[in-house]
């Protein structure tokens, strides 16, 4: 009989029971990025305007310029540059730095992914 962590018999998981969490990084305590942000970058990036981004999320351009600004604010180096409309119109593109930022974490939320189906399966109530 394997003994569990207080000393007792260990239960075998139960099926049907899942962990979940939402997992998102910081910097001095305001959100840098989190999955949503990631999403929002992902469509600047095809997009190439963080107003049609936007408009593809449903998201207000308020919003979506809020996010972009904060996230700019916390990185290293900003993650998108804008440029004014004009005769050509305006734009946005992602830097290095932005395209670094997504796939960062993707790793991170993949990793965080992982170990929470893992301890899905030690669920034994």
């Amino acid at each position: 009989m394997k003994k569990g962590h207080a000393g007792g018999p260990r239960k075998e998981a139960r099926p049907g029971y899942h962990c979940r969490g939402r997992i998102w990084i910081e910097h001095n305590g305001e959100t840098f990025i989190g999955f949503g942000r990631v999403v929002l970058l992902e469509k600047i990036r095809e997009l190439g305007s963080i107003n049609q981004a936007a408009a593809a999320m449903k998201m207000s351009y308020k919003h979506a310029w809020d996010l972009v600004n904060a996230m700019n604010r916390h990185a290293a180096e900003p993650l998108v540059v804008s440029c004014r409309g004009g005769k050509g119109g305006g734009g946005a593109r992602l830097t290095g730095s932005g395209v670094a930022a997504i796939s960062e974490f993707k790793k991170f939320h993949a990793a965080f992914t992982a170990f929470l189906a893992a301890e899905s399966e030690k669920i034994s109530f």
